[in-house]
């Protein structure tokens, strides 16, 4: 498949799961390879804006989508609906929408947590693995329990796991300063302007800190061993996720693994280096069609 492509057509989708209605961006085919795009906090579908039109350039059919609590009428009031098994199901059922048995799964930051968890729980329904960011949760967990440093690299989400009204109001105020300030500068303007009127809505930003809330502990995501072919990317500037559990992540992953540290990255690969994350995406994509 080309890699150079000149960038395909963008699509807008609603995707109907159960009494929940999804907004989605589609490119390519119809027919392509399938290609499901699990994007993180506090970002939307469109963070992968700039790695989408690309794969449909490539042939492939990709899918991204406002998941659960970001998508507005798919916004359920319980913590508990925003569990890791009710966050897997919604995506093993957008893929299911596109008519995909077998698919290409890439995701980011929260996304990458729920795409581990089914990877372990369903490598049957998955051609490849690509993470951006985020360690296996058992990595995380131990470096966490080991390293001090990333311990306390985890103190924002001890603090959005409070259900008590705080982190939402620290977020929001001065104008969601500190909203603003969690994107470091590496996303472009008009991405963060369009997550922060979209997560300052009555009840926007409550839905996705319940990613934080519905789990448990801070790090309790199961996702066991990981058999599936698997990119792992992380950028060496990453603020909340260290070396030391994107180093051993390999560990977790029985199949064909690749793991690359992107030098001088942040946290934010898919709109911060695409010109980076893409071909290397594509290329692993290519080896397990």
């Amino acid at each position: 498949m080309p890699t150079d492509a000149t960038p395909a057509p963008v699509e807008r989708l609603e995707i109907q799961v159960g009494p929940h209605t999804y907004d989605a961006l589609a490119s390519g085919p119809a027919d392509g390879e399938p290609v499901l795009l699990l994007h993180g906090w506090p970002e939307f579908a469109d963070s992968w804006s700039a790695v989408l039109p690309a794969l449909g350039a490539a042939g492939y059919r990709a899918l991204a989508v406002d998941q659960r609590g970001y998508s507005p009428r798919a916004r359920p009031a319980r913590i508990a609906d925003y569990a890791v098994p009710e966050l897997v199901a919604d995506a093993l059922a957008f893929a299911d929408s596109q008519g995909a048995g077998r698919f290409h799964l890439v995701s980011h930051d929260w996304g990458g947590m729920v795409a581990w968890a089914l990877a372990g729980a369903h490598p049957e329904r998955l051609k490849s693995l690509t993470v951006l960011a985020t360690p296996h949760p058992d990595a995380l967990n131990r470096a966490a329990a080991e390293d001090p440093t990333q311990h306390h690299r985890l103190d924002y989400v001890r603090f959005f796991r409070r259900d008590d009204g705080a982190a939402e109001a620290a977020l929001l105020a001065d104008d969601a300063a500190r909203l603003r300030a969690a994107y470091g500068g590496k996303v472009p303007d008009a991405l963060v302007e369009g997550n922060i009127r979209r997560l300052s809505a009555p009840g926007a930003l409550t839905a996705t800190l319940n990613w934080y809330r519905a789990p448990e502990s801070v790090i309790s995501v199961p996702a066991g061993r990981i058999t599936v072919p698997t990119l792992f990317l992380w950028g060496s500037e990453d603020m909340a996720l260290g070396r030391g559990a994107a180093e051993s992540t390999g560990e977790w992953v029985d199949g064909p693994y690749r793991f690359e540290a992107l030098e001088g990255a942040s946290h934010w690969l898919p709109e911060e280096v695409p010109d980076l994350v893409t071909p290397t995406i594509l290329d692993h994509l290519g080896q397990y069609a």
